[in-house]
Formats: C-alpha cells, sequence, structure tokens
C-alpha cells in the first residue's frame, strides 16, 4: 500500500472555520444549564466578543487580500473567496443561535431568577416617566443628531460603536426637507442603565431602548418615521513598516486613531431596519449584500456583560475560591522567596495556585539591597498592572531595570504605550523588541549578589504578567536559579537588546531560531522509538495547531504507532482519526470557567521522557515571526504533577469536546462512567494539596 500524501486538503481543517467551531463551542456553555446563570450570560457577551474581533482581523486579513488578488489557498485548498464564503455562511448560523440564547433562553431564565431586562413593552407609566426624565438629563446632553443632506455628508463611524439611522418628514428650522438624521451613541454612556427598586427588584433598561424610545425630543418639529440601530466593524490590524520608520512607539500612536476608522468589513442592524436604508447603508460602508447580518434583538451582545457586574448575586455566579500555594512555598509563606528558589525550582499552576509569588517576586528585589538588576518582558499586563508598579519602584530604588515591552500586542497597545511612558520616566531602560518579530516570550531574570557570588533568578511562564488574567487563565510558572538556565536567560536578553548574535542556548528553545526545528524533531523522534518496538508517546496541550509541518510531523509519528494526545483549546487545523493517517491522534478541546491557556508538550522518549512548557502555540506565528521559549521542566516531582494534570484533562467527560475525522466536535458524555469536570478536579487538588479550602 502506497504511503498517502500527508499534505493532502482532506487531511485538513480550515483555520478561519475552526475558530468559528470554537466559538460555538463558547457559546453552548450559554445554553448549558449546569453553568450558573450569569456565568451563561457572561459566555454569550463572550462569543459576541469573539465573533467581533474574528472579523476585525481574520476576515479583514482575507478581504484584503482578495482585493489584491492573491490566489493563495488555505491548506485545505480553499481559495479567499471560498473561506469568505463559507464563513459568511457560518457566521450566519453563529449570529442565529446567539439571539436565540438570549431571547429564548436567558431572557426568560433571569427573569426567573427575578432579575428584568425590561423592553418598551414592559414599561409602566412610572417607568417610563423615570427614563424620560433620564434621558432628558443625562442622555440628550451628550447626543448630536446629524442631519443628512448634500451640505451634511454622512459622518465618520467609529468601529464597533453604537449608532441610529433615523427616518424623518417634515422640514427643519431652514425650511429644508429632512429625510435621515443619524445618531451616534457616545462610549461614555452605560449601555445597561439600572432604574428604581420596583417590588424588591432592580429592573434594567438597555440603552438602545431608550433612545429610540424618546428620540422623537432630538427632533423638535419633525415627525419621526423609525429609528434603527447599526454597527459596523472595521478592519482593526495595525501597519506600521518597521523599515521605514524611525520610532515604533510614535508610528504606532499613529496608527491607533486610524485603527477607528479602518475599511468596514461587517454591517450589523437591528432586524426592523428597512430594505431601502439597510441597502443605503451598505452602500456607504461600501460593503456587500453578504457583509450585511441583522440582529433581532442589540446590535452588540457583549455590549450586555455590564449586568454581571451590576447584578450582585453570588448565588447565580461560580462560587469564589482562594487560589494557594505549591507546597515549596507553603511552610515559608513566600515570605524568603530567593531562599525557597535556592533550594528547589518552584512550580505553579494558576489560576489554582496563586499568582502573587510573581508579583512579590519583582517586588522583593525591587527593595532587596542584594539585587543588582531586574530584567522582564512585557506583552500584556494591564493598563493599571501593580507589575509595572514593582518596577517603577525598583527603577526609582536605584535597581538597573531593564524591560521589553511589546508595543504590538494586539488591541493592549495603547496600554502598552502608556506604561512604557511611565517606566522611563522612572528610569527603566525600555526597548520595544525586535523588528518583525513579536516577543511573546514570558520571562522574568533577578540578577542578585550573595556571598559565593552573583547569581540569577528566573520565572519563566506561558502566560502573561497580568494579575487580573492570571485569576480567569490556565498557565504555569516556573521560578529557577538553574545556572545553565539563568545563563540562557541572560543571552536573550542580550539578544532582544543590544542585537547582537547570542551563541546556542543550553536549556532553553526559542523561536524563531530552533523551537520549530526542535519541536518537529522531537515528534520525529517518537515515531522512530515506535517504530523500533521502544515506548513512545506524545501529549501535548496548546492554544491552537495550525502548523502544516507540525501536523504533517504528527501524522507521520501516528502512522508509525505513537500514541498521540492533543488537548487544543481553539484552532486546529488537524483531522484526527483518519484511518492510515492518523488513527492514534485523538484531539480534545476544553472550555469552560478558565481559558485554557497553558502550553506543555511531553514526549516518552524511550523512559526519558522530556516535558516543555512554552509560550508558544504551534502556529507558524509563534514558530517563525515571533521571539518564544519553551523551558523543560526537569524536577520529576513536577514532570509527575504537569502529567497528573493532564491525564485530568484527557479524563474530562463533562467540559471535553471532541473532534472527529469529519471535523465536527461533540461533546463528550459520562455515559455509565463516572463524572469528571477537570477544571473542578484541579481546582479541589490543587486546595487541598496544599492546604487551602475553596
Amino acid at each position: 500500500m502506497d504511503a498517502p500524501d500527508l499534505k493532502a486538503p482532506d487531511y485538513y481543517i480550515n483555520r478561519e472555520l475552526s475558530f468559528l467551531e470554537f466559538n460555538d463551542r463558547v457559546l453552548a456553555l450559554a445554553f448549558d444549564e449546569s453553568v450558573p446563570l450569569l456565568e451563561r450570560l457572561k459566555f454569550l457577551c463572550i462569543s459576541s466578543s469573539n465573533l467581533d474581533e474574528f472579523f476585525e482581523i481574520r476576515v479583514a486579513g482575507l478581504k484584503h487580500l482578495e482585493e489584491l488578488g492573491s490566489a493563495q489557498l488555505a491548506p485545505d485548498a480553499l481559495s479567499i473567496p471560498e473561506q469568505l464564503d463559507a464563513i459568511h455562511k457560518r457566521a450566519v448560523q453563529l449570529v442565529s443561535e446567539q439571539y436565540r440564547c438570549l431571547n429564548e433562553v436567558l431572557l426568560p431564565a433571569l427573569r426567573t431568577a427575578g432579575i428584568y431586562l425590561l423592553g418598551k413593552a414592559d414599561w409602566t407609566s412610572e417607568t417610563r416617566q423615570w427614563l424620560e426624565q433620564y434621558f432628558k438629563l443625562e442622555v440628550e446632553p451628550v447626543l448630536s443628531p446629524l442631519g443628512l443632506d448634500p451640505a451634511r455628508p454622512f459622518p465618520r463611524i467609529q468601529n464597533k460603536s453604537l449608532n441610529f439611522i433615523v427616518r424623518l418628514a417634515g422640514k427643519d428650522a431652514f425650511g429644508r426637507n429632512s429625510e435621515l438624521a443619524i445618531v451616534q451613541a457616545p462610549r461614555s454612556l452605560p449601555r445597561v442603565v439600572p432604574i428604581p427598586p420596583s417590588n424588591g427588584q432592580r429592573p434594567l433598561v438597555l440603552l438602545t431602548s431608550i433612545v429610540q424610545s424618546f428620540v422623537p425630543k432630538l427632533f423638535p418639529g419633525i415627525e419621526v418615521l423609525g429609528c434603527y440601530q447599526f454597527r459596523v466593524t472595521r478592519n482593526s490590524d495595525l501597519f506600521v513598516d518597521e523599515e521605514e520608520i524611525d520610532d515604533l512607539r510614535r508610528a504606532l500612536e499613529g496608527e491607533l486613531a486610524h485603527r477607528r476608522y479602518g475599511e468596514a468589513v461587517r454591517l450589523e442592524i437591528s432586524r426592523d431596519c428597512p430594505d431601502d436604508m439597510s441597502a443605503f447603508l451598505l452602500r456607504q460602508f461600501s460593503l456587500a449584500d453578504v457583509d450585511l447580518y441583522r440582529m433581532p434583538g442589540p446590535v452588540n451582545l457583549n455590549r450586555l456583560s455590564a449586568i454581571y457586574d451590576l447584578v450582585q448575586r453570588p448565588d447565580l455566579k461560580y462560587p469564589v475560591f482562594t487560589p494557594g500555594l505549591p507546597p515549596e512555598l507553603a511552610n515559608t509563606g513566600g515570605r524568603d522567596l530567593f531562599a525557597d528558589i535556592r533550594q528547589d525550582d518552584v512550580l505553579l499552576h494558576h489560576p489554582y495556585q496563586s499568582f502573587a509569588p510573581v508579583m512579590d517576586f519583582v517586588r522583593y528585589a525591587a527593595t532587596d539591597p542584594q539585587v543588582l538588576a531586574i530584567k522582564q518582558t512585557l506583552y500584556r499586563t494591564g493598563a493599571d498592572s501593580p507589575m509595572v508598579d514593582a518596577l517603577v519602584a525598583a527603577a526609582q530604588a536605584g535597581k538597573d531595570v531593564t524591560v521589553i515591552i511589546e508595543l504590538r500586542a494586539r488591541f493592549d497597545e495603547e496600554a502598552n504605550i502608556e506604561l512604557s511612558n511611565r517606566l522611563q520616566e522612572a528610569g527603566a531602560h525600555v526597548m520595544y523588541g525586535v523588528v518583525g518579530f513579536k516577543t511573546h516570550a514570558k520571562i522574568t531574570l533577578i540578577v542578585r549578589r550573595e556571598t559565593d557570588g552573583i547569581r540569577r533568578y528566573c520565572h519563566l511562564g506561558t502566560g502573561n504578567y497580568h494579575p487580573r488574567t492570571a485569576r480567569a487563565y490556565t498557565d504555569y510558572g516556573l521560578f529557577t536559579c538553574d545556572k545553565e538556565i539563568g545563563e540562557d536567560v541572560h543571552e536573550l536578553f542580550l539578544q532582544l537588546t543590544s542585537l547582537t548574535q547570542s551563541p546556542q542556548l543550553q536549556r532553553l528553545l526559542q523561536s524563531p531560531f530552533v523551537l520549530h526545528r526542535a519541536m518537529i524533531e522531537k515528534v520525529d523522534r517518537e515515531a522512530e522509538h515506535a517504530r523500533a518496538g521502544r515506548p513512545a508517546r506524545i501529549i501535548a496541550k496548546m492554544n491552537a495547531l495550525v502548523d502544516p509541518q507540525a501536523i504533517e510531523a504528527l501524522y507521520r509519528a501516528s502512522r508509525a504507532g505513537v500514541k498521540v494526545d492533543l488537548v487544543i483549546r481553539g484552532i486546529c487545523g488537524l483531522r484526527p482519526g483518519i484511518p492510515g493517517v492518523s488513527e492514534n491522534i485523538a484531539v480534545r478541546s476544553i472550555v469552560g470557567r478558565f481559558l485554557e491557556h497553558s502550553r506543555v508538550f511531553y514526549f516518552e522518549n524511550d523512559g526519558e521522557p522530556e516535558l516543555y512548557c512554552a509560550s508558544a502555540d504551534w502556529m507558524e506565528r509563534n514558530f517563525y515571526r515571533r521571539v518564544e521559549i519553551a523551558f523543560p521542566i526537569k524536577m520529576p516531582s513536577h514532570r509527575a504533577r504537569i502529567l497528573e494534570d493532564l491525564a485530568v484533562y484527557l479524563s474530562d467527560n463533562i467540559q471535553a469536546w471532541q473532534l472527529g475525522a469529519d471535523g465536527l466536535y461533540r461533546r463528550a458524555s459520562p455515559g455509565d462512567a463516572p463524572a469528571v469536570c477537570a477544571q473542578e478536579k484541579l481546582l479541589a487538588s490543587y486546595a487541598a494539596g496544599s492546604g487551602f479550602s475553596l
């Protein structure tokens, strides 16, 4: 039998369609009655936000390539027009399901729970009177209705802003006929408005309902015939020709202003908007019918996330938990972190274990007289970052502080520019990474003078230095003062700051240089072991798998008899279970309370196992266009612990979705077996192991 062509399009799943399937899995949690009600609303909002970003970046990118006449084919052989057509069909289905979830499932359930989101038909006379006064005092003063005529052309509409197109009849103050006007809702206005309590409840009203009801007050003497919501999504990818600029920060600051007005890629309108008005809007944005989405409800579901914070109902949210400390820190409480790290490496698993030691690592260094230097990479850390506060304090205390800030971290560019200004003003050395490569590695280096000489302490992680997301994302972090790893991290910072050529790293695997090749070689080594009858196994956990060469290597390993288990939260371009190609590969996605963000790669290696944690997924961008690292987990107890965690993920039959050879995901079911929810089990086991209780 001839060997199959492992590049054959039938063996690959389209990246864009795979993302939409992931978003469908997120939406499924909004339907899931076992999830607390307000969390279900949150998942609906997340699915809406995900879809927004998908159109802003991925669809916008495809449309741009189409305009350029690109003949590029995806690995599954779909052309760009075919991908856009398939995306539209699947997105229409997703949007329909989102609004079915809102209108038929969540709103009735919220009402049953005593949370009332009032539509206009639900208003009592007292409610209407209160809202009319609210409109007069809080809303009307910040609205600027814009009539449309030859002297007043169609206004610029910001990306994802809430707008209304109003049909009018009559003459304005100058005797001119008025037919159409645009009302733009400033972002400063709350999209969900709580109104005075009634019968022990505090109902909520959407801003859209308020504006539509009282919009005639903006047009005295003119008849309002209709008022309809709309929202345009624009290309939000920033383009900066790094070879042609002298100051990346200044160039990005200029581009950020343009992001709000990039090329339109999608138009959302309320379902009741007349065809002639929707056609008019499409013309204004140079869009086609295929770019139009009619919404049976508010045009931006993500704005409903405000309800989660407005409604103080702990019974309708996930139970609060207290992250624990690892056994290595539990006895000292992390009070002498450097001594703890000298004694042994320390492994953290967030959010089950606290992010506080990572913060303390820099805080202690800032005030420790023995610390000479602190170096850190920052990709996403939040606009008001306590990590940056600690770095600023260190710089002000006279430490040598070097920070590599990735200004191009998508949608965090503005926050990162502000943070870079703060750090520079405090006296820190701030660099913006390498031209053409995003710095996505998560590393901190602290240089300390001790009695036996200079010692390097390192933290390496799979996630960002962001305390808020550390409570919501699963990630691993490692503290170590291993000499070889410390030297590697030192060389890496030299490479990023001085642009010198570094010697080959001893322990770390770095992209864009060796990470891709090393991962392929390790997969192929498992295949060799399997062919020789030696122990071989691969377990990989990541956010996305789309690199064709990595997929081919996994297919080769499967054909050699290697058992491959993949835990991939989001996009997966590999088709498992194809006879003769991937029958030894299983793919599952865990979607639940926490965003599965950790990247872990395990290779059995004939009884001499290797396990790496990494900042990188198996995507072309991570392998070739980013600075990433994978770091080894050397302590047997730490490897065993991560393998136990992986075993829990592989046994999940509640939140797991299994990918079939047909490219469809099916939710796992316990059947007659005991129910296993990986995230709940890890919460319980880490709490027990650390001496903490939930």
